[in-house]
């Protein structure tokens, strides 16, 4: 009894040894910890043999790897000792025993929190490197459209593949299922679906209309999805545009909203499209930049009646924005219902609530911050915008910051449905030379990362917070 290898009539015990040969190097644990693997593993597999066994069980893998791998199945944590592999050498070995979720729960960043992200990689693809659009996936995976082609990088951020589009300019791309890619370019008409598990070409959509002769060679300029549709603006050569709604699982046109004759910043061809779950409408901005300055507009459609249920244009819109501040990029708030915008002049910020818009439904936030009261746009500063995980990401310029809802207690807010000037507070995300690398273009969320483009710069920068604030010590 006392050697902790006795057996009962129920089969071994959880705490019984067993030894493995790993390419040669003796390791000795307990059942318990190889069977943390779960039921499907190849080491619970092997959990039936025990210490009485006279030969321990040969596998013939790399013993160091291994001794990372049993200290992932001891503790859920990768030792320091792990970071002598490569990403994709862990990734393999965890394939081979069967422990990918393990190591993927290790491996992945913890939740993001902009005040205390940094730059902890850049990924870029091997040829023509300049990313001219990204997708993100829930699980911090990205797709990079770059010179025609779109690579895949997994959650582990390894490349998983590269497909050539038949396509030049790529400038809009979304992750419609898992594997298959909605995609639009600037220089060549349609919407195109791409499938990365069998590396193909699935069809394209055209906006036609034999009663209309100006709609033709139309472009795709924005893509957005839901669970059952997708949602692309086309845009004609001579500015006719629209928003198609596509089923998804036919990917036939089943709706068109919003045809206008693009004569005027306030009927340009959308050029960010959000769908919002909560209420099945859509949002869509478009933002022109001429010599006297910023003007555009924001609408919410509702696809089954296809009309507009609210819009604003700026500038002059009755009360509606400060006139001649009109923004310069605009982003939606999924969780909070918020809607944001970047005032092209002032560099401000304002929120306006997506339950309660009226003529002139923005709140402009104030910074209690002294340190941080005289960053501003101004000038001929480019400015975008990324809400992500209750946080809005402000590009200016290179510089990167962050504004982070504050708690309930904090916020004097009673109402949940309720903006005021005090509601967020800004911070700044990145270091001084960080903002040095290039202008932001755009930025873009996925998992627990953030995905930083910048102008003529080769590959995305990948954001991560940091794990040290949340680090357990395991003895």
């Amino acid at each position: 009894m006392e050697n902790g290898n006795h057996h009962t009539a129920t089969g071994p015990r959880s705490d019984d040894r067993i030894k493995l040969n790993v390419g040669g190097k003796l390791f000795e644990t307990t059942l318990s910890t190889i069977q943390a693997g779960g039921p499907d593993s190849l080491l619970a597999a092997l959990s039936s043999r025990t210490s009485d066994d006279p030969d321990p069980v040969f596998i013939d893998r790399d013993p160091e790897i291994f001794s990372v791998i049993l200290s992932l199945l001891r503790s859920d944590g990768l030792p320091s000792t792990a970071r002598r592999f490569a990403k994709q050498e862990l990734a393999d070995e965890a394939l081979y025993y069967g422990i990918e979720s393990q190591l993927k729960s290790a491996m992945l960043p913890p939740p993001l929190s902009g005040i205390d992200a940094s730059i902890v990689t850049t990924v870029q693809p091997a040829s023509d490197g300049l990313p001219s659009a990204i997708t993100a996936g829930t699980d911090g995976s990205v797709w990079i459209a770059h010179g025609g082609q779109i690579s895949s990088y997994d959650w582990n951020l390894c490349h998983a593949g590269t497909i050539r589009t038949h396509l030049e300019d790529i400038n809009s791309i979304c992750r419609v299922y898992p594997e298959i890619a909605a995609v639009g370019s600037e220089s060549d008409p349609g919407l195109h679906f791409y499938d990365f598990s069998g590396v193909r070409n699935m069809g394209s959509i055209h906006w036609t209309d034999p009663a209309d002769p100006r709609i033709f060679k139309a472009r795709v300029t924005s893509i957005s999805n839901s669970p059952s549709s997708v949602f692309a603006a086309f845009d004609c050569p001579h500015r006719e545009n629209c928003i198609l709604v596509i089923d998804k699982s036919t990917l036939k046109i089943v709706g068109e909203l919003s045809r206008q004759s693009g004569s005027s910043a306030k009927n340009l061809a959308v050029g960010k499209l959000t769908w919002l779950p909560e209420t099945g409408l859509i949002v869509g901005s478009s933002v022109t930049c001429g010599a006297f300055g910023y003007s555009g507009y924001i609408r919410m459609w509702d696809p089954r009646s296809k009309e507009v249920v609210w819009e604003t244009n700026e500038p002059g819109s009755g009360r509606s924005s400060r006139f001649g501040d009109s923004f310069a990029d605009v982003d939606v708030d999924i969780e909070e219902s918020t809607l944001f915008k970047v005032c092209s002049k002032s560099g401000d910020l304002a929120i306006a609530d997506l339950r309660n818009l009226g003529d002139d439904p923005w709140v402009y936030l104030q910074d209690k911050d002294p340190s941080m009261r005289n960053i501003k746009g101004g000038g001929n500063s480019s400015s975008v915008i990324h809400c992500y995980k209750n946080q809005a990401f402000v590009g200016r310029d290179g510089a990167l910051e962050v504004w982070s809802r504050l708690p309930r207690a904090e916020n004097r807010v009673d109402r949940e449905s309720e903006v005021c000037e005090g509601l967020y507070r800004r911070n700044f995300v990145d270091k001084e030379e960080d903002a040095q690398r290039g202008i932001i273009k755009k930025i873009e969320g996925g998992g627990n990362r953030l995905f930083v483009v910048r102008e003529d710069v080769e590959g995305i920068e990948v954001w991560e917070s940091s794990r040290s604030s949340g680090a357990v010590s395991v003895l």
